[in-house]
């Protein structure tokens, strides 16, 4: 019987996927994700199931929507009962470890991973719970704001770049540690890492990278707030718009300080291949995430919105018996939980049948994939939002607004909204007819509200006398590390070493 692959899960947070059409745009100074991409089947439409984080990645685990998992925002507890890729790959008897951010929230902070090796970046409690009780209420000391535009620039260190360097740090001191051998289970590491996620501040190495980029500027200009739809009204709003009077330059400067943070998380993912590389590990390598940016395009920034910036991510799959190619077809990051199980000879229909996703293994060799949903019911929303993905139509519905209906082949830049075109009356009926057999959306509504109202009574509570966070404490047993006294040191310099005999 042949092992198990090995898999290498690499995970970034908002790096949006217009930069990656076909692996890193060219003029992107990222040499290790090229390489990768050279030898991956690359997706160039792979879409979050939720612009936001912790639904996001939620999502990406368990392989269903935030309607399913009840990972409506950023504050919302992930239950331990729902079956995460990590739980059906133990089942099958892989290790699996976690170096970095996930965004779990709720004191169930391993969701499938038998370690973590880091502590989370946010978190984990219920603090940042989003009112839709109170309609265009601004919760300043935690909703994004425009001041990470207005503050980009070089810094040496930060609290992100600290964290990621953490993060790598583990990482490859793990792989060095899985080479060894004293584990023969196959073995699924995934890391991740915050970065490009603002702040847009970045080493001065990687800034200088940069000082030359045409892409500086967003293709598609601010129109207005007054032309904006009314969900990017509410972001502008929710980004407090009016306290920053947003230059030029600073959009310069923070373009140039995400796509500085791209090739700084480049080197970090290169020592970790390099490692794999050295330590003759084989391993099946992913690489996405969990959802993009849109940077300034159409006077958008950060995510929380179904256009391409903030919809749209990377996804990189390499694995032997793929052959390395691009695929247009839509995808989900749902996708991913049953393509894992594909790869891992799993049979998913007979342990978890109810997952949203579908194995992008039959995808990659040329078969359709349906259509791809995406939900957003987070801060910036008054009423749950759901949109479908399928072919070259993009359709957006939410109960509070227009429905939006954009035609990405003839217009990516999703400028002339289509729903009100009489041409395209038969395309929208179809969408509707399949949003309406996905969703109710009453019902979806009064769960987001329940779940908001019961956790706006919890946490003040809990944070009353006594606290006892949920936040992952890392656990290092100092007593089995290194030489301790109830070791031999012979056999210990000997096993610890790799390769051997060289």
């Amino acid at each position: 019987m042949n092992r198990a692959p090995n898999i290498l899960i690499v995970m970034v947070d908002q790096l949006t996927g217009t930069l990656f059409d076909d692996g890193p745009a060219d003029w992107l100074h990222a040499p290790n994700l090229k390489r990768l991409a050279e030898r991956s089947v690359r997706f160039a439409n792979a879409y979050t199931a939720s612009p936001l984080c912790a639904p996001g990645r939620a999502s990406f685990m368990s392989g269903q929507l935030p309607s399913r998992t009840r990972v409506f925002d950023n504050a919302a507890e992930f239950a331990s009962d729902i079956p995460c890729f990590t739980h059906h790959l133990r089942r099958a008897g892989y290790r699996t470890a976690l170096s970095g951010k996930m965004h779990f929230v709720g004191p169930d902070q391993l969701h499938g991973f038998e370690e973590r090796l880091t502590t989370d970046i946010y978190p984990a409690d219920f603090g940042w719970t989003p009112d839709w009780r109170k309609p265009g209420e601004r919760i300043d000391w935690w909703y994004h704001n425009l001041g990470s535009v207005t503050g980009a620039g070089v810094a040496e260190t930060t609290n992100q770049m600290e964290y990621d360097d953490e993060v790598a740090h583990h990482a490859t001191a793990r792989l060095y540690d899985l080479a060894r051998g004293h584990d023969a289970r196959p073995w699924c590491l995934t890391v991740s890492f915050t970065h490009p996620h603002d702040p847009y501040v970045a080493r001065r190495r990687f800034w200088d990278l940069y000082a030359d980029c045409p892409h500086l500027q967003p293709a598609a200009p601010d129109p207005g707030y007054d032309a904006q739809d009314p969900h990017s009204q509410r972001l502008y709003d929710a980004n407090d718009w009016r306290r920053f009077d947003i230059t030029e330059d600073h959009v310069t400067r923070a373009r140039r300080g995400y796509f500085a943070n791209i090739s700084y998380l480049d080197e970090k993912i290169g020592q970790i291949l390099q490692v794999l590389t050295d330590t003759r590990q084989e391993a099946v390598i992913v690489f996405l995430s969990d959802h993009g940016d849109m940077l300034g395009e159409r006077g958008l920034w950060f995510k929380m919105s179904f256009r391409e910036g903030a919809a749209r991510v990377p996804l990189m799959i390499s694995a032997s018996g793929l052959a390395p190619g691009r695929v247009d077809v839509p995808v989900s990051t749902m996708d991913v939980l049953p393509t894992l199980a594909d790869l891992a000879s799993i049979a998913l229909d007979v342990v978890a049948p109810w997952t949203d996703g579908e194995s992008l293994l039959p995808v990659a060799g040329g078969a359709a994939r349906g259509t791809v949903a995406m939900e957003y019911a987070a801060e910036g929303s008054v009423a749950p939002m759901v949109a479908l993905r399928r072919g070259r139509w993009k359709y957006i519905a939410c109960p509070a607004d227009p429905e939006q209906l954009f035609d990405l082949d003839a217009d990516p830049a999703e400028a002339v909204n289509l729903a009100d075109d009489p041409a395209h009356a038969e395309t929208l009926d179809g969408f509707r007819a399949d949003a309406a057999a996905r969703w109710n959306l009453p019902a979806f509504d009064a769960a987001v509200r329940e779940s908001q109202a019961r956790r706006l009574a919890v946490y003040p509570a809990l944070r009353n006398g006594a606290f006892f966070p949920w936040d992952f404490q890392p656990l290092q047993r100092a007593s089995e590390r290194y030489m301790r006294n109830h070791m031999d040191l012979n056999v210990l310099e000997d096993t610890q070493r790799f390769p051997r005999g060289e």
